[in-house]
């Protein structure tokens, strides 16, 4: 009821999200029983039906990303303070988008079933005589639990990825606690330098222990007098130091430590490289091993391309971030700097659906190259998967765009209120477009090229 309550009263553009979302849904259940659909029509050929199933799975994939991206950009589930008094805090919000998203996508399956229903002549006695009629199976009665099982593949798949997306996270308090080193014997020390084998049984070598102990008086000492200088208690000759600038031994000090925004965007980039090596890898197992058939035919193919897309959505981060750096290289100026900081700041937002929106390209782009001597042969069905996917990335990564637009409008509030021009603040988006359209837009082809040229050999 409370989920009902906030779908009522959403904004009308968080309204038109969830009704792109319930759209795709519904795309993609009419897609799963069109598959059903060719199975009973055609039971002597079952790989090719389990084929049109596991087609089916990008489709479902590219709905299930824009769902969580619609969840995690609804202003209305997002904790507040107050809202735990009144029995809403982050994990019952959780729950409600996770039901709001189960919702939408329902609404979107259930019409699916209905145009289906039509199409098959169920419903008005006169089936559709079209394109398609291979994959409806006119003149076999629809299983309906199979359908709906089918049917709910999408509304449960979105609700648990939006709760898993969702779900509420202790904050990290403190500064990371370092792993224990052992010395000898088992003694908790960390020695200042490796010790060789058999140094212990040298002359004098044990009694450093004791001649340390001994000297943790004076350390300590100095580490009281140094405390009180902090605090600004004068010492023993009455004078007052200032404070240091650095504590050793803080991460902020440590040689090469990286900022905790900068690690999570640059940890995907190896990993991704390496699924999409993976993933042209198996593309040219494929290529070898199924010489006979279509690329589409092929079921390596399909892992293929999907080891590829998910190399370019991990591997999307560390590229935006690197961007953003090559912006701030060779003298940059001011608008050059803003445009390169903000890159930065928000590659983890933005690089993401960034790399599935190439991913999705390059797949396209090998698909036409691989069919071009007769012309790309795409069906009804073909075209509505092609046009979902397609649809469902752009949107999610518009939806990643508005939504980092709404993160940084205090900081674009500042610039204004510090007198930066708003001519130079749209210079800045148009430099951060061009920048990574410059950098992702050769990498789509270079990964449609290798991709094209394993799966024809």
């Amino acid at each position: 009821m409370l989920a009902l309550r906030l779908t009522r009263g959403a904004h009308p553009a968080v309204q038109l999200r969830r009704l792109l979302v319930a759209t795709a849904s519904a795309g993609t259940g009419f897609l799963l029983l069109c598959a059903l659909g060719h199975a009973l029509g055609h039971p002597g050929t079952p790989s090719a039906s389990a084929l049109r199933l596991a087609w089916c799975a990008a489709p479902m994939a590219a709905t299930v990303y824009f769902a969580v991206a619609v969840a995690r950009s609804d202003p209305g589930t997002r904790p507040r303070p107050g809202l735990s008094a009144v029995g809403l805090g982050p994990a019952r919000l959780m729950a409600v988008s996770a039901a709001t998203t189960a919702l939408s996508c329902a609404l979107g399956s259930l019409f699916a079933l209905l145009v289906f229903l039509l199409l098959r002549g169920d419903l008005t006695g006169v089936p559709f005589g079209g394109a398609a009629t291979d994959s409806l199976a006119v003149d076999r009665p629809l299983p309906l639990p199979a359908a709906l099982t089918l049917l709910a593949l999408v509304p449960l798949s979105a609700s648990a990825a939006v709760a898993v997306a969702l779900r509420p996270r202790e904050p990290v308090t403190g500064a990371p606690r370092s792993a224990r080193a052992y010395g000898r014997f088992g003694a908790g020390r960390r020695p200042a330098r490796p010790e060789t084998f058999g140094a212990y049984g040298r002359f004098g070598k044990h009694l450093g222990t004791a001649r340390g102990r001994r000297a943790t008086a004076v350390p300590q000492e100095q580490a009281q007098a140094q405390a009180q200088r902090q605090d600004g208690v004068p010492d023993a000759s009455g004078a007052v130091t200032d404070l240091p600038e650095t504590v050793p031994g803080t991460p902020e000090t440590a040689v090469g430590a990286l900022p905790a925004a900068v690690r999570p965007a640059l940890s995907g980039l190896p990993w991704g490289i390496t699924v999409l090596a993976v993933g042209l890898a198996v593309e040219v197992f494929a290529s070898r091993t199924g010489a006979d058939g279509a690329p589409a035919d092929r079921p390596g193919a399909l892992v293929g391309l999907a080891l590829t897309a998910a190399g370019l959505a991990l591997a999307g981060p560390g590229l935006t971030h690197l961007c953003g750096l090559l912006l701030q290289t060779a003298r940059p100026g001011a608008l050059r700097l803003l445009a390169g900081r903000i890159l930065m700041t928000e590659a983890v937002r933005i690089g993401r659906p960034l790399g599935v929106v190439c991913a999705v390209l390059s797949a396209a782009c090998t698909m036409v190259s691989l069919n071009e001597p007769e012309g790309p042969s795409v069906g009804p069905l073909t075209a509505l998967g092609v046009l979902l996917v397609a649809g469902c990335t752009t949107a999610t990564l518009l939806t990643a765009a508005v939504e980092a637009k709404h993160a940084r409008a205090d900081t674009t509030a500042a610039l204004l209120r510090l007198g930066a021009p708003v001519t130079t603040l749209r210079k800045a988006a148009a430099l951060r477009a061009g920048a990574l359209l410059a950098l992702f837009g050769p990498l789509t082809l270079l990964v449609a090229e290798l991709s094209a040229w394993t799966l024809a050999r």
